[in-house]
This record gives structure tokens, sequence and C-alpha cells, in this order.
């Protein structure tokens, strides 16, 4: 029975689904600012948030922990180095969701942006 394990499942294998994650979060922390569907923005935004608190800590055990949740050692650095001082005041929610009235072609599936709240400055100049 799997009574109380809530886990959206997005329709995948266990494995699929991490590699989801594990993508949607390497993009995110590249660009900060991601265009998805709602539900993958909904299952990606608890494991940014997760791994920015993490490199908020510091020390090398957290390091290597997000590099091998997010398997780039560029991007962790990134994550160490530029994202998390930004965050450093912030208690949480460092993450974004926003619906977009747009839909998807194929299936209609409703799509979200999922970004970095504040100082994702780049990621809003290149929208203007």
């Amino acid at each position: 029975m799997r009574h109380r394990k809530r886990k959206d499942r997005l329709s995948r294998t266990s494995s699929h689904r991490e590699a989801l994650v594990k993508s949607l979060s390497r993009e995110l922390f590249l660009n900060e600012r991601i265009v998805t569907t709602l539900e993958k923005a909904k299952v990606a935004r608890p494991a940014a948030e997760r791994m920015i608190t993490m490199a908020k800590k510091g020390g090398l055990a957290n390091y290597r922990r997000i590099v091998s949740l997010l398997g780039d050692k560029g991007v962790a650095k990134k994550v160490f180095d530029i994202i998390a001082p930004r965050f450093e005041s912030r208690a949480g929610g460092y993450t974004r969701i926003v619906r977009l009235s747009e839909t998807k072609l194929g299936d209609s599936g409703s799509r979200a942006v999922l970004e970095l709240v504040e100082g994702s400055e780049g990621a809003q100049d290149a929208e203007r």
C-alpha cells in the first residue's frame, strides 16, 4: 500500500523521474529561468531549493553532494560561488513558479516559468 506517500510520479519510472529533476535543476542553475510544464516545475522546485540551502551552508561534503545530485562540477561551482551568496539573507523560497496563459501545442499541457527569485537581473535583461 502507498498510503501517505506523496510524490508526483509524472507517469515515469523512478530513475526517469530522478533524471528529469536533475536536468531541470541543472538548467535552472545555468539559465536562472526555465519554461516547462507546471507539473514538472512543481516537482523540480523543492530539489533546487534544497540544493541552494546546502550551498548556503557550505562545506566540502555539501559541495560533493550537490555535484552528485547535478552531475556537473561546473554548475555546482556556480551554485556555491554565485547563486548561494545572493540568498544569504533569505530564509527560504529561492524560486518562483509563474503560470503562463499559453498551453503546449501537442497535448494542451499547462506551461510555467520556474525562476530564481532575487538577483536574476541577467534573466530579466534577456527577456526585454
